[in-house]
């Protein structure tokens, strides 16, 4: 393992990755897919998963590998390098149909979802998320169980 890979990665047992919210290579939630990415190869997730559901969304609309992915991360590349991997790599190259996904990521309600996503959530937002909290889309579980809004 890279000690660049090491210098970047996040310690997710004390820290939070970004918010879905933010972007990267122009796509919402590729910061947040490749803090966990590097923590999961530098073996400091704690319960955090690369290649869950969400991250599925992106890997899936880009055509991205997730393996290969996780293979140039393993590198210990800095943000910038591997924004212009995923610009390289992601069969999407219109830049309207990234921001048309990128609204419809933000805006995605639970109702929205398929279905063993909304019985997890169903469960998971009673558990995890302060109480008064109001669930609108599927980004305000992260950003309000992790303190952001």
């Amino acid at each position: 393992m890279s000690s660049a890979l090491l210098a970047l990665a996040k310690n997710l047992a004390r820290e939070f990755p970004r918010s879905p919210r933010t972007t990267l290579a122009g796509y919402v939630h590729a910061a947040r897919m490749l803090d966990k990415c590097r923590a999961v190869v530098a073996g400091s997730a704690g319960e955090y998963h690369f290649n869950c559901p969400l991250d599925r969304y992106l890997l899936d609309f880009t055509g991205i590998d997730a393996e290969a992915f996780k293979a140039f991360v393993a590198t210990g590349t800095d943000d910038a390098a591997v924004a212009a991997w995923i610009t390289a790599h992601s069969q999407v190259k219109d830049e309207g149909e990234i921001v048309v996904w990128n609204n419809k990521m933000r805006d995605m309600r639970l109702s929205e979802m398929p279905r063993p996503l909304q019985q997890f959530l169903e469960g998971y937002i009673p558990k995890f998320i302060p109480p008064g909290k109001i669930v609108r889309v599927w980004f305000d579980v992260y950003d309000f169980e992790e303190g952001r809004a």
